[in-house]
């Protein structure tokens, strides 16, 4: 059934996203003077003549979005051009693009006068999907994915399924891994209806994304709203991060965020299943019916899993001397464990890439 909106509480203000097929909802905001709009310069090449033709040009700060610009000088630079606008504490920030441009602009606009309105319009599937909700902002520092950040919900988000259309693939499908991911840790329901929807949204029609998307997010935020500061449950948010944060930190992001959680529950499946925790015939079934989505050629990728391991040691979700992982069992249910050893990651990894995963993941 087709939403108008959702609305997520949160301690520090309530927030709605809201589902558009049109981008006409940004027209309040274009005849507000207090209003800047910063642009994912790619997302503007795009949609410049399209969904984004009648954005007032004089008020767009465009950005670059990879992921060496999730840092702390990328958010000064950001703040100089928005001082050179006379900024005043009741101005509105529309962040236009992906997760990229959530993270630098979410924590410039939590951090600029301590914190400024801010909207969201999300245009990548793992944006729209799962980043733009939970109020979290992120930047890298030095070598370590998402150090630095803060708690800060935007307003409003805006979704419109149209941006997703115009995605490549590797950026579609990191995006689906993210929703393979949600769907599994909804439950068995869940995923059923998912693997319906598959041809479908391998297709990129708009209905199913739609669908995705908004089971994507319910699913969400069940689990942010009853631990918005990511203390107890919301970790179980990160199946697939631990090694996949890891993938991304150690190749250098030359595996996309999506795709390198893909990649990271399957890793986590596999211990899970040399735990006992998850069943043979659970990890086959996932294999072939969920995963079959990594886009990326992996046999151009630099895999050396000392630097995986290493990376996995600073993970901040770990507490302990062992490293830490998030594991789906066999009720769908999501458990995290702090006693990971260095072997036992090690000898996954080192049986991953042996039996020919990486180079032909589910043949």
């Amino acid at each position: 059934m087709y939403l108008e909106e959702i609305t997520l509480t949160s301690r520090i203000a309530d927030y709605k996203v809201i589902f558009s097929r049109t981008s006409d909802f940004l027209e309040k905001y274009m005849i507000d003077p207090n209003t800047v709009f910063i642009v994912d310069e790619k997302v503007w090449e795009t949609h410049s003549e399209g969904l984004l033709k009648n954005l007032p040009k004089s008020e767009i700060i465009l950005i670059q979005t990879h992921e060496e610009m999730k840092t702390l000088e990328s958010v000064q630079n950001l703040y100089d051009k928005i001082m050179e606008r006379a900024p005043k504490r009741n101005m509105t920030m529309i962040s236009i693009g992906g997760g990229i441009t959530q993270d630098i602009t979410g924590f410039t606009a939590s951090t600029l006068y301590r914190g400024i309105k801010w909207v969201f319009v999300p245009t990548t599937l793992l944006a729209q999907a799962d980043s733009c909700v939970g109020s979290k902002t992120s930047i890298n520092y030095k070598k370590y994915k998402n150090l630095i950040g803060t708690f800060f919900p935007p307003q409003e988000i805006y979704i419109n399924t149209a941006f997703v259309s115009t995605l490549n693939d590797v950026d579609y499908f990191s995006g689906l891994g993210e929703v393979v991911k949600l769907h599994l840790l909804g439950g068995e329901r869940s995923v059923s209806k998912l693997i319906q929807l598959l041809p479908s949204l391998i297709e990129k029609k708009d209905d199913a994304l739609l669908a995705a998307i908004q089971d994507s997010l319910l699913i969400k935020q069940s689990y942010i709203e009853s631990d918005e500061f990511d203390t107890g449950r919301r970790n179980m948010l990160n199946f697939g991060h631990c090694f996949g944060h890891a993938i991304e930190s150690a190749t250098q992001f030359a595996i996309p965020h999506g795709q390198a959680v893909v990649l990271g529950m399957i890793l986590a499946n596999i211990v899970a299943v040399k735990r006992g925790l998850l069943s043979e015939t659970k990890y086959h079934y996932f294999n072939q019916v969920l995963f079959p989505i990594i886009k990326v050629n992996l046999e151009d990728v630099s895999f050396k899993i000392n630097e995986i391991v290493d990376a996995m040691r600073q993970d901040k979700k770990r507490t302990g001397k062992e490293l830490a992982l998030v594991m789906l069992i066999d009720n769908y249910e999501a458990i995290k464990v702090n006693d990971l050893t260095t072997e036992e990651a090690t000898n996954v990894l080192q049986e991953f890439y042996e039996g020919n995963i990486m180079r032909r993941p589910f043949s």
